[in-house]
């Protein structure tokens, strides 16, 4: 089981079995599960970890592949609890990655897209407004 504990800032000693949650830097910080110590970082996005709280548990998804680490777990963080996942193989975690930097990519294009055509519905807007022939 893991406790949550949600703060502004990550402590300097973050410690196991602790989940910390910074919703001001929409990020959250464990030690891995497996017990090997290193510290593990989600960053909550679009693109990466979203956070459910319950008013009691903290879920984390996608599942944590720890794929960097020496030990390389990979765990889902559901209601608090840890579930373990199968191993993945080292074409897995290249798929995967390779997936990742597609997926952002595309969020990002589409963003941008709909940032463009919310800008130009404004500027069209603005010449209505002021009675501006284009």
């Amino acid at each position: 089981m893991l406790q949550h504990k949600f703060v502004d800032y990550m402590p300097d000693d973050i410690l196991s079995g602790i989940l910390y949650i910074s919703m001001i830097y929409g990020t959250a910080i464990h030690k891995c599960c497996c017990g090997c110590g290193e510290e593990v970082v989600t960053p909550f996005s679009p693109t990466d970890w979203k956070i459910t709280f319950d008013g009691d548990n903290v879920s984390l998804s996608p599942s944590i592949g720890n794929w960097s680490f020496k030990c390389q777990s990979h765990y889902f963080i559901r209601n608090g609890h840890v579930d373990w996942c199968q191993s993945w193989t080292n074409k897995q975690v290249s798929d995967n990655r390779k997936e990742d930097s597609f997926n952002k990519q595309l969020h990002f294009q589409q963003r941008k897209k709909q940032e463009v055509t919310e800008r130009s519905a404004f500027v069209t807007w603005m010449f209505k407004l002021f009675k501006i022939k284009t």
